[in-house]
């Protein structure tokens, strides 16, 4: 969050630092107490009196900031803010926003910033007026950081034309504003770019049998995103040559598992090699559990067959026990049904289970 604040204030800070220092921060600065625990201090009347929320407001941001003692850390922002020219009625808006910006360091935060600034691209009113939407869509502000640290045009995007219009229609295909974020922090270009290119990238998730509205279209927008229809072709070729599925296999593995697109043909390889010729699965079978393929070979795949089939081949699990529920289930409840049951039987058995986590093959593991 502190880190977000950096960047927004070096965009808001004019181009001569030393201006920015108003008469007002300084005496603020200069009469600010010691930072010593008031228990006396009540939060909420202070964001009442101090930073000019509401009651209400000041309510619920409290919550966010039940562990301040005292009012020095919030004074020296507010001097801040003040020596940067923002109204009281900013002030409220930002804090009510984001109570934590109360918080940040003047000195060590946001201070420096100040001396950075070698641009002002942005009027502070701008701005605020494009953060006063993005904060509730991004619903926190380190959410909204990740976005602008990866250099997204945000900031400078008309918010009425552009920004706005996009995110509508990612709506009207189905997406929540949770969803939409989501697609924006690992494609940050997203709703700064054109409707066309939004378009198109609908109409490529469509064409690879995911539908608007359904489950797996988020995904499917992520997938598709920088793939253009050959490139994605040639990967559906791919797939089909590697693993022996016919087109109609393909479109169910795809539809199931869009992301298998942005899989390495290498990395695809290489579990194909393991999951048929070692472990032994139908084509057919992995087509119909493709999430399978987003697992980790070294970290996951291999590590949890070498344990079923120790325990199948010593009689301690039932040869007819699934692969794939072996594999889907989180590493602690993996440990507690395939490693914890067998400790008496098999004492070495989550020493050679880490060691094979770590690339090894305990001589226990090595099959003939």
């Amino acid at each position: 969050m502190l880190r977000l604040h950096k960047y927004i204030l070096t965009q808001l800070l004019p181009s001569s630092p030393a201006s920015t220092i108003s008469p007002l921060h300084r005496l603020i600065s200069a009469v600010a107490p010691a930072v010593f625990p008031n228990p006396s201090f009540a939060v909420e009347d202070y964001l009442v009196a101090t930073c000019g929320l509401t009651r209400p407001q000041a309510a619920k941001a409290s919550a966010r900031l039940s562990h301040l003692k005292s009012p020095a850390k919030p004074d020296a922002v507010l001097s801040f803010l003040a020596g940067l020219g923002l109204s009281t009625a900013d002030v409220a808006a930002l804090v009510a926003k984001d109570p934590k910006f109360l918080c940040a360091k003047v000195e060590k935060t946001l201070a420096p910033n100040v001396a950075e600034l070698s641009r002002g691209r942005f009027r502070s009113r701008s701005i605020l007026s494009k953060l006063h939407y993005y904060l509730p869509l991004f619903d926190s502000s380190e959410g909204l950081f990740r976005v602008l640290k990866r250099g997204a045009g945000l900031l400078s995007a008309d918010l009425e034309r552009v920004v706005k219009p996009n995110a509508a229609f990612l709506r009207e295909c189905g997406l929540s504003d949770c969803h939409i974020v989501k697609l924006c922090i690992v494609q940050p270009w997203l709703l700064p770019s054109s409707m066309e290119r939004i378009r198109a990238m609908v109409a490529r998730a469509e064409g690879i049998g995911v539908p608007r509205g359904c489950k797996m279209f988020r995904h499917a927008l992520h997938a598709v995103a920088r793939l253009s229809n050959e490139k994605i072709a040639t990967k559906v070729e791919h797939l089909k040559k590697t693993f022996m599925w016919s087109d109609a296999v393909v479109g169910i593995v795809v539809s199931k598992f869009p992301s298998v697109l942005l899989r390495s043909n290498q990395m695809l390889q290489s579990k194909s090699e393991f999951l048929v010729s070692e472990v032994g699965l139908e084509p057919t079978y992995i087509a119909h559990r493709p999430v399978m393929l987003s697992y980790s070979l070294e970290g996951r795949l291999r590590p949890r067959h070498y344990v079923v089939k120790f325990l199948k081949e010593n009689g301690l699990l039932d040869r007819d026990r699934d692969y794939y529920r072996a594999v889907m289930i989180s590493e602690k409840e993996f440990v507690e049904k395939f490693i914890c049951p067998h400790k008496e039987a098999a004492p070495h058995l989550a020493e050679d289970y880490a060691a094979a986590c770590r690339g090894e093959v305990p001589s226990s593991f090595r099959f003939t």
